[in-house]
């Protein structure tokens, strides 16, 4: 009898440790992938992925596209257990109100980082973004450009693209750009309201402003370094800043709280904010830098000759449930 137990506890122990080796040789070694979600553009993602390859060949980026709504949603469903290492450049107001969810770290060269950018809890500032109106220069005489945002909503601005306030970041910027300036109360969303009236809905951000550089919508309310990317490329498009005042403030970028691989994920946020691919975005993609060290984009305006107006993230991201439900019952009244 006792030959027999000792025999069945080995038995025992062996399938134990059979059965443990096979489950974790079915798992993916993440120590070698850093998987990120962003609402980055396509053109975007492509040129950094080719950066990153060429600095981390054997750490793979796997890269997760869709809306900075639905990143914060999937983040938030898989809390439990995450299924992505890092969030790369959504708006900052998802994530200051989500900041929960968020893995704090500071990053190398944090001292090199302008302090107007450094707002965030737990998420970190990525680029300097700013809002932009772009205009199609066959569709509209400069005497008809916009120039402030309650001229969006003038009968001759025939089409206004732009994507929902509910699903974009930058589109959500623009809506708390116009309450920052004409306040939160009937007087400001009387003035978002008249220019919703103008909104032609867009499918996603990244096809806002080739809508208007393809003529088929005058003006575009977008991203400055979108924009630009347009006047680069030699479309019929001018950009215009709004005159009564433009949000500059950083989108973001954060690791998400229990990350696979959190040592890939602090790489890529070290990566993400350094001199080189800082320089990177100036030069290649048209954004301001968050960095002291980095360069102005080519062909944009420095920011003193721009009207800008501070951003209160804390503000926006407390409100930002009660303007999207706000914004939602617009788009019902409009049927937009």
């Amino acid at each position: 009898m006792k030959l027999n137990r000792k025999i069945a506890m080995v038995l025992i122990v062996v399938l134990l440790f059979s059965t443990a080796f096979v489950f974790a040789a079915g798992q993916t070694d993440r120590s070698t992938k850093v998987v990120a979600y962003t609402a980055h553009e396509d053109t975007i993602i492509a040129g950094m992925k080719r950066l990153w390859e060429q600095d981390y060949p054997n750490l793979q980026l796997e890269v997760i596209k869709m809306g900075s709504g639905d990143v914060i949603s999937r983040v938030a469903a898989e809390a439990s257990n995450p299924q992505a290492d890092v969030i790369w450049s959504i708006g900052g107001e998802p994530l200051e109100q989500n900041n929960h969810l968020l893995q704090y770290y500071q990053p190398k060269d944090w001292d090199m980082i302008e302090d107007v950018y450094k707002v965030g809890t737990n998420w970190l500032p990525y680029t300097g973004i700013m809002n932009v109106f772009l205009v199609n220069k066959n569709m509209l005489r400069p005497d008809q450009y916009p120039r402030t945002w309650k001229d969006l909503a003038l009968p001759h601005i025939e089409g206004v693209s732009t994507a929902r306030a509910d699903q974009s970041g930058s589109s959500y910027m623009q809506l708390a750009n116009v309450l920052a300036i004409y306040g939160d109360g009937e007087e400001g969303w009387a003035v978002y309201k008249s220019i919703m009236e103008n909104f032609f809905i867009a499918s996603s951000s990244g096809a806002v402003s080739r809508l208007t550089n393809d003529g088929e919508v005058p003006v575009a309310v977008t991203l400055e370094d979108n924009a630009q990317r347009f006047v680069l490329g030699g479309g019929p498009v001018e950009i215009v800043y709004p005159a009564d005042g433009a949000i500059a403030a950083p989108d973001g970028i954060a690791i998400i709280k229990g990350a696979p691989n959190l040592d890939g994920a602090k790489k890529f946020v070290d990566w993400a904010m350094s001199s080189k691919v800082q320089n990177f975005l100036v030069q290649q993609m048209g954004r301001r830098p968050v960095r002291k060290d980095a360069s102005t984009p080519p062909g944009l305006p420095p920011m003193s000759e721009i009207n800008t107006i501070e951003y209160d993230f804390a503000w926006s991201a407390a409100n930002r449930d009660a303007y999207i439900a706000r914004f939602r019952q617009l788009m019902m009244e409009l049927n937009l």
